[in-house]
């Protein structure tokens, strides 16, 4: 909107699709200050961009990325810095990132900035001057033909020149800033000054959901030696690791899929930390260009910070150190990082909810076109900080269930998202205790009483299922879990419309650890692996009772999956995670073809 003023007025340039990706066009001179930005969201600068450019709404209004990648690849990590205790190391990774500098960082970058045009005005006189303001300023900047600068020269506004908004954040806190920037171009000519201003919003965070296929897998590799998992010993002593069979069966699944398979290595120190899927969660951001969108992957490093003994031998909150090898081995070209940390440690067992395993996604569906965020709390909770920037970009609205009861306290536990022949086209795979123990008797029935569980493998516990059965305490434990998992899918089900028989129930045996009266899942958590397509899914051998040559635990599950059209891929993991508390999904992580949501803005409704 123009207005003729007889002040300065400050402008707010926000970001939206590449100055390479999107058509400019030319204008004829005009009179006043003139700035045009994709305010309708086709990827192009038209005088269609006019109406309404000084407000956003859900259907209009144009979009800026968070220039959080490292397209250049000029930010470093120091080996000697990833095992420092203190959160100076962490500050000063995420403080390195193309939006942190005042130069367009190659070609690359350039695709970032979200363009806008500052129309000719040929009938400017030789002192005329213009000035671009983004407010607030700390959140985006403006680029005026390549370079950082806000003033125009007279030769500028008499032509018309490109603009280039760089975003320089994410939505953190809406409370604080809700996403939303106002650049204001303001024209100084014979004594009089005219503004133009355009509003934008910062591209939201959008997570993946488990129907978008891998195109990369991740895992962890033990960086010296077999190592054990977790720096943990839960393990018969002078037996490996198995991270081999671990490595070779998702190298299988993964191949078989056509997405490729990459390790992600510890420290010189030693291995430290396998999860890979606690140690982030990826997103995307969006913005419309010519055809489709300009996106860029944001992984959001888990909220964990821990207690270490700093040089002193004194304690020192330090955030998860495994979080800095995201930022040696993923960023780079169009792939950034964010986090929001604790200046403090959270305790223990509210520190395992900050972890990415505890944040899943639902695909779209009715009323939800971006799906929604799920995620676990309860008596225990993730830190506030970090999971409303998860939660507050917008579009994927929260489910939150109940996961204090847990002893890890993951989401990923019990449920996880499958495809379905139904309305929406998915379903969930819930853990299912009272099945387990169904399949247990069947066993006893059969006469196989004395097949064990883990019979195949090195562990130091082989019960047998008699010997379950007889275990009252054992069956207390599995119903009680049972009656846990029944109140998360009363508000599972509320909240997506999914009926009960829809349900896919798999076999998996829970019982309370000792020392903190917690539940855990004893054989393979089955719902706890890792979807490679909405039809492939690597899910960790639960190792049941072996019947007739048949594993029942097996057999139950790939008849159940296959009702629906999904392939198991049975991947090795038990004494590489399961023992230590994970899963195939724990161990893993994906970056997926989000090529189905990058357009959000086509579907979203007003903020």
């Amino acid at each position: 909107m123009k207005r003729w003023t007889t002040s300065l007025v400050v402008m707010t340039l926000a970001l939206s699709s590449s100055p390479v990706m999107l058509a400019w066009g030319t204008t004829s001179a005009s009179s006043g200050a003139g700035l045009t930005a994709d305010v309708n969201r086709d990827g192009r600068l038209t005088a269609a961009d006019e109406a309404g450019e000084d407000r956003w709404t859900g259907g209009r209004g144009a979009i800026f990325l968070p220039n959080l990648d490292d397209d250049e690849r000029r930010c470093t990590v120091d080996p000697a810095e990833l095992d420092k205790a203190g959160a100076e190391v962490d500050q000063k990774l995420a403080a390195c990132n193309d939006a942190a500098d005042d130069r367009i960082n190659g070609r690359g970058d350039a695709a970032d900035l979200a363009p806008l045009r500052v129309d000719a005005q040929g009938n400017v006189s030789n002192q005329a001057g213009g000035r671009l303001s983004v407010v607030p300023a700390d959140k985006a900047r403006v680029f005026v033909d390549g370079k950082a600068v806000e003033t125009l020269t007279a030769e500028q506004l008499r032509h018309g020149v490109r603009v280039g908004l760089e975003g320089r954040d994410v939505v953190r806190d809406p409370a604080k800033w809700d996403g939303q920037v106002s650049v204001t171009l303001t024209v100084a000519d014979r004594g009089r000054t005219s503004s133009d201003v355009v509003r934008l919003r910062v591209a939201p965070l959008m997570l993946q959901n488990d129907l978008q296929r891998a195109e990369t897998v991740l895992a962890a590799k033990p960086n010296q030696g077999p190592g054990w998992p977790g720096g943990q010993a839960p393990y018969p002593e002078g037996v490996p690791s198995e991270w081999e069979p671990f490595a070779n069966t998702l190298g299988k699944a993964t191949r078989s899929t056509g997405a490729k398979l990459r390790f992600v290595q510890g420290t010189a120190d030693g291995w430290k930390d396998l999860w890979l899927q606690d140690t982030f969660e990826p997103a995307t951001a969006s913005m419309p260009a010519i055809g489709g969108s300009q996106t860029m992957r944001i992984l959001i490093r888990s909220g964990n910070v821990w207690e270490l003994p700093g040089a002193d031998g004194k304690p020192i909150a330090t955030p998860r150190p495994a979080g800095r090898l995201i930022y040696r081995d993923l960023r780079g070209p169009d792939v950034g990082v964010v986090q929001e940390l604790s200046p403090v440690a959270s305790s223990g067992l509210n520190d395992l909810l900050n972890m990415g395993g505890n944040i899943e996604s639902l695909p779209p569906y009715a009323g939800y076109p971006q799906g929604r965020i799920v995620y676990g709390s309860g008596s225990r909770h993730p830190d506030p900080a970090f999971i409303t920037m998860v939660t507050s970009q917008g579009y994927q609205p929260p489910v939150v269930i109940d996961t204090s009861w847990l002893m890890v306290g993951h989401a990923d536990e019990t449920t996880h998202v499958v495809r379905a022949d139904n309305a929406r086209g998915w379903t969930l795979a819930v853990a299912d205790p009272r099945l387990a123990v169904e399949l247990l008797r069947e066993a006893q029935h059969k006469g196989a009483g004395g097949a064990r569980l883990f019979a195949d493998t090195h562990s130091a516990s082989k019960p047998t299922a008699d010997q379950v059965l007889a275990d009252g305490n054992w069956l207390a434990d599995n119903e009680a879990a049972a009656g846990h998992i029944d109140d998360q899918l009363e508000i599972l089900l509320k909240a997506t419309g999914l009926r009960s028989s829809e349900l896919v129930r798999l076999p998996v045996l829970f019982e309370k650890q000792k020392d903190f009266g917690l539940l855990r899942a004893v054989t393979p958590g089955l719902v706890n692996g890792l979807s490679l397509t909405a039809r492939d899914f690597a899910v960790p051998d639960p190792h049941g009772p072996n019947v007739n040559g048949r594993d029942l635990f097996r057999q139950a599950t790939e008849r159940a999956l296959g009702r629906n059209g999904v392939q198991v891929h049975w991947v090795e993991d038990f004494f590489w995670a399961h023992l230590a508390g994970g899963e195939v999904h724990c161990a893993t992580n994906a970056l997926r073809d989000t090529h189905s949501t990058n357009t959000w803005w086509k579907s979203a409704d007003d903020l």
